[in-house]
């Protein structure tokens, strides 16, 4: 099949033919049909989050079964499915409570296994894992999905629990920070969104935030004090959806007392311990929450709240073969030429 295939770190990977997956007893491979292009691939890239090389990168996927393994009972060649990027084992005690996204024996596809940048992918677990999409969602739109929106759902309407009469400010206008956006207003809350590129501003009030802020040249205090102003004494929730230690920070500093941050972007080697204002998390009592992707079991809840009131479409900023993945890849670590998500058709 083929495939994009990364043999160096933060050396533009090559389109080229590799073997195909094998079928992994009680898993599936499924051909694939879209994938999106994420940060945390770019991530794994640059060597940030390391693999194993050589490598298949992708994560954010839609398909059909093509093969069925040993054991695996709720699915037949030709099912038409996504899945979550935290494949959880199916056993332990966090997946039987429905809790995947954190399974200490967890499989990834573009990380602990070859992934969806190619013809074909293997996933783990399937009855566990697999989620049916319904005929309404398209094949981009379900790859717009993806880690970014489920993500998302997780960190605005579970983790933040945001809703009416609330303010939420998003910290970064990538795939996360626009799928929050999205998430945030379905759910009756306001949204501030914080960026420094131009173009997705403009994508951001186009999607429907209430103000946004040019953080371009400022300190996270001054992002703090921006959003502490323009929502009348801060957010409720704050989502750092970009990830690094100024937009951790001025997340935190654009909450009022009580306020939830919740961490999605990735802080990864020497980003992984910024230096949070933990004074004011005191003094506050604010809540800091990470969030992991969301577990395939509660995929119907946030299932029911797109259909009818969230157009997935309007998060796709390109559609690209995959002879243009590599490039698309390796864009991530520059402000967007197109905001938004961009998806790849193997």
């Amino acid at each position: 099949m083929r495939a994009v295939l990364i043999t160096q770190t933060a050396v533009v990977p090559t389109v080229t033919e590799v073997p195909d997956p094998a079928c992994p007893p009680g898993g599936v491979v499924v051909d694939v049909a879209a994938t999106g292009v994420c940060r945390s691939d770019w991530h794994a890239w640059m060597g940030h989050d390391p693999v194993e090389l050589p490598h298949v990168p992708g994560h954010e996927l839609v398909g059909t079964i093509r093969e069925v393994g040993e054991g695996v009972t709720r699915w037949r060649v030709g099912d038409r499915v996504t899945t979550p990027f935290v494949c959880g084992c199916g056993v332990c005690a966090w997946c039987l409570a429905g809790e995947s996204q954190v399974c200490p024996d967890q499989t990834q596809p573009g990380f602990t296994g070859w992934g969806s940048f190619a013809e074909r992918v293997a996933l783990h677990a399937a009855d566990h894992n697999l989620v049916a999409l319904p005929d309404a969602i398209g094949d981009i739109e379900a790859a717009a999905l993806g880690c970014r929106f489920a993500t998302a759902y997780r960190a605005v309407a579970q983790h933040g629990a945001a809703g009416e009469g609330h303010w939420v400010a998003v910290h970064g206008a990538g795939g996360v920070g626009l799928s929050a956006l999205l998430v945030a207003k379905a759910l009756g809350a306001q949204v501030v969104a914080v960026d420094v590129a131009p173009a997705s501003l403009a994508l951001a009030t186009d999607l429907g935030a209430d103000v946004v802020v040019d953080g371009s040249g400022q300190t996270p205090a001054q992002v703090g004090a921006a959003v502490t102003e323009v929502t009348g004494g801060g957010a409720h929730v704050s989502l750092d959806a970009y990830g690094s230690p100024p937009t951790a920070t001025g997340s935190v500093l654009s909450l009022r007392r009580r306020g939830r941050h919740v961490q999605a972007g990735l802080l990864l080697g020497d980003q992984a311990t910024p230096p949070l204002p933990m004074d004011r998390v005191v003094g506050w009592e604010l809540s800091i929450h990470g969030t992991h992707g969301l577990a395939a079991a509660d995929y119907p809840a946030m299932l029911d709240l797109v259909a009818g009131r969230i157009d997935l479409a309007r998060l796709v900023g390109a559609v690209v073969p995959l002879e243009d993945a590599p490039d698309a890849l390796a864009g991530l670590g520059s402000p967007p030429a197109h905001p938004g998500v961009t998806v790849v058709r193997p």
